[in-house]
């Protein structure tokens, strides 16, 4: 009879099975359910060091703030792109984004507004009650110019809609509304930025 000290392996139970594959003993043997990765691998997967921990709480914040500014100045260029996904709700949409390129394909009187209205500010200060005349006069035809531009611009809206999208509910007041506030800002300024060029066909 054949004794075994207590605490030794017994050898003819760890001898490998030569019909199991090696690779499959190693996963066994290392409990982890997946082999190890190489070198290369496991480095390829980490850019650089990671960088040290803060040390004070104030550094700590600072970084997380820097985190943070990094995260939105991305997000804010890929809705300026738009990308939907970074749009805010009232920016998203196949019907949103047709609006926009109804209003970016022609030149808005609104547009002007900033312009127009830094006119009849300084025309105001002018000590000559003719030019102040003119400088109402001017405001008054600016006016009504973007009243007749908004009409117009809300009808071709309406259509463009309707013909693109005929059987959706859409709510037209709001999509009509949307566009002339998109209207009235410089195009440059515009956000999302405008994708289509001026006189395009939408």
């Amino acid at each position: 009879m054949k004794l075994r000290l207590p605490g030794r392996r017994d050898r003819t139970q760890a001898a490998p099975d030569p019909d199991v594959d090696p690779t499959t003993q190693l996963v066994k043997a290392g409990g982890k359910g997946r082999p190890t990765p190489k070198r290369h691998e496991a480095q390829g997967r980490r850019p650089g060091p990671p960088p040290p921990p803060p040390t004070t709480r104030k550094e700590a914040y600072k970084r997380m703030r820097e985190q943070q500014a990094a995260g939105r100045g991305t997000a804010r260029a890929a809705a300026a792109r738009g990308d939907q996904d970074h749009l805010p709700a009232r920016d998203r949409g196949p019907v949103r984004k047709l609006v926009r390129d109804v209003v970016d394909s022609r030149r808005n009187a609104g547009s002007f507004f900033l312009f127009v209205a830094a006119l009849v500010l300084v025309g105001n200060f002018v000590p000559n009650e003719q030019v102040r005349s003119y400088t109402v006069a001017l405001w008054l035809v600016f006016f009504l110019l973007i009243i007749a531009d908004s009409i117009f611009l809300g009808r071709r809206i309406k259509k463009t809609v309707l013909e693109r999208f005929p059987k959706q509910d859409h709510r037209m007041k709001g999509l009509v509304w949307y566009g002339i506030s998109r209207a009235t800002m410089v195009r440059r300024w515009r956000f999302p930025k405008p994708e289509v060029p001026l006189g395009a066909q939408v």
